[in-house]
């Protein structure tokens, strides 16, 4: 029987979208990166929070990452201490064009994205690689914020950031995707209104060019700043997964620009760490937010210190060569004295509106899902698409989050109801490589089947084992996350004695992101009557 819960913290939230919920801080569910000893261990978020982006407006910390095709997008997090990160919303909450993602398009939508405050308001500026670069802006960071305003057209435009100089003229730096625009390892300039409504040329100049520069590849993701007379750009290079972190200085807006690499992987076992923010604190200290590749679990957010030398960062400690960082493994707090807090994950279902932690595959429909219908219970109805025949990931209903730590167990509840023939539904780890655990109607039966797709590639083929012939239509599924992202699944009838189902197997990323864990309701025909699958929760636990 589920357990009435009261959240343990409550932050309300102004955004008017389906997802506007309370958050749910439950810090025993997820990654705690606060040591409690005034020190903290990287990485202070081990959860796919891809190209941050971070700023400190006042005693606050506010930050968002990229979000490819999963909806509502662009994740709104704050602190007070870079180390403790609350979840308060998404500021997109459809991508545009809408009816484009509709269906869903894994690794396309929204790439990295700039955050800043200026002129009294924040503004995010989000490339889509097939669009161009979009512009939304809101007077405060839990929103409402504006439609986007798409103010550079083109394919392969990404990695947007602007700068607004102290003469009050505005410019728009970005990088370029060799997938879409033929070139890349360029970082292009464009002069633009200061009220970001249009650009002022449209023709830009290329002011840093990487296939000039010694063994450089890869130079994308930009950010633009300027301190005590210099204009700095912060830009990685030499892929996600092996790069490193330069910076480029110059006197001139224009360059030419001296560059240094200012942290690397050095001696540590953090792999390509680049792709950030550079924040100060209110001490006047100075951090760096960046991610690491971590396969299956996504690209996770790392906290460093940062200092000066000779008017040249250096990120993290000294590492083996001479003014090149390393990553830190732990270190003292930026700020002290503020809880642990931590992202959502565990779902109860008990209030009028999803938890902050959950996106969908696509674009949603409110019609797709009820949390009235049955109180207490989410309920997902059945959608029929064809194009999930076989491979349920081309479902646009399918309800998911990050995962939060190395190693977990998430247990659920769930009831197929009024089944058609050909109709599916689980719990889901979703990648290229994925696997469920679930309900099939079959032959007019209800069939428990253990699903896996493999291998890891844009389209895996599905291979399903009929684990019970005949089956309940509500049962207990449990899936645990080993090290290494190994997934074993299992179920039982009475929540207390479970068995496991298959081999477990080794999730892979997803397209540009790590995998999901989520559920789903996905069918091949209409039947007499709607179908549809109640979770009575979603609870994500250490092991």
């Amino acid at each position: 029987m589920k357990k009435r819960s009261v959240a343990a913290c409550l932050l309300p939230l102004a955004m008017a979208t389906v997802h506007a919920a309370p958050q749910q801080t439950n810090t025993k569910d997820a990654w705690v990166a606060d040591l409690g000893d005034g020190r903290y261990q990287n990485p202070v978020l081990h959860a796919d929070y891809s190209d941050p982006d971070a700023i400190r407006v006042g005693d606050t910390y506010y930050m968002t990452s990229s979000s490819f095709n999963s909806a509502p997008g662009l994740p709104l997090l704050q602190s007070k201490d870079m180390v403790n990160w609350e979840l308060v919303g998404h500021a997109l909450p459809k991508l545009v064009p809408e009816d484009h993602f509709a269906v869903p398009r894994h690794g396309d939508g929204v790439w990295a994205p700039c955050l800043r405050y200026h002129d009294g308001k924040f503004w995010i500026f989000y490339p889509d690689p097939d669009f161009g670069i979009f512009v939304i802006t809101a007077e405060k960071f839990t929103g409402p914020w504006t439609k986007p305003h798409l103010l550079l057209p083109g394919k392969g435009i990404i990695d947007p950031t602007p700068l607004w100089d102290d003469d009050g003229k505005a410019w728009l730096l970005h990088g370029w995707a060799k997938s879409r625009a033929g070139i890349n390892n360029l970082l292009t300039l464009r002069s633009m209104a200061p009220d970001a409504s249009g650009l002022l040329d449209t023709e830009g100049k290329t002011i840093i060019d990487g296939n000039k520069i010694a063994g450089y590849r890869t130079l994308e993701g930009p950010k633009f700043y300027k301190e005590k007379g210099w204009y700095y750009v912060f830009a990685p290079a030499g892929g996600v997964e092996d790069g490193w972190q330069a910076v480029f200085r110059s006197r001139s807006l224009e360059g030419p620009y001296e560059v240094r690499t200012v942290m690397d992987q050095g001696k540590t076992p953090i792999n390509g760490p680049h792709q950030g923010a550079w924040v100060r604190a209110q001490d006047g200290s100075d951090w760096f937010l960046h991610f690491q590749d971590k396969g299956a679990y996504g690209r996770l957010l790392h906290l460093q210190p940062m200092r000066w030398v000779d008017g040249w960062p250096i990120i993290g400690e000294d590492g083996a060569k001479a003014g090149v960082g390393q990553p830190v493994l732990a270190y003292k707090k930026p700020v002290a004295g503020f809880p642990v807090k931590a992202p959502p994950t565990s779902d109860e279902f008990n209030g009028p509106t999803l938890g902050l932690q959950w996106q969908w595959n696509a674009n949603s429909d409110p019609r797709w899902y009820s949390l009235t219908e049955r109180p207490g219970y989410l309920r997902l109805h059945t959608q029929v698409v064809p194009e999930a025949n076989g491979y349920v990931r081309a479902t646009p209903a399918l309800l998911a989050q990050k995962p939060p730590a190395p190693v977990f167990a998430v247990n659920t509840h769930v009831q197929l109801n009024d089944a058609a023939e050909g109709d599916r539904a689980g719990l889901i780890v979703n990648a290229m490589q994925y696997a469920w655990l679930g309900l099939r109607k079959t032959a007019g039966a209800t069939q428990l089947v253990y699903t896996t797709c493999t291998p890891a590639k844009v389209r895996c083929t599905e291979k399903t084992t009929v684990v019970l012939p005949q089956a309940p239509n509500a049962l207990y599924l449990r899936m645990n996350m080993a090290e290494g992202a190994l997934a074993s699944f299992s179920y039982s009838a009475d929540n207390a004695n479970f068995t496991s189902v298959g081999q477990p197997l080794a999730i892979s990323k997803g397209r540009w992101v790590g995998a999901q864990i989520g559920v789903f309701t996905v069918g091949e025909q209409a039947g007499a009557k709607p179908s549809s699958l109640d979770v009575d929760y979603f609870r994500v636990t250490p092991q």
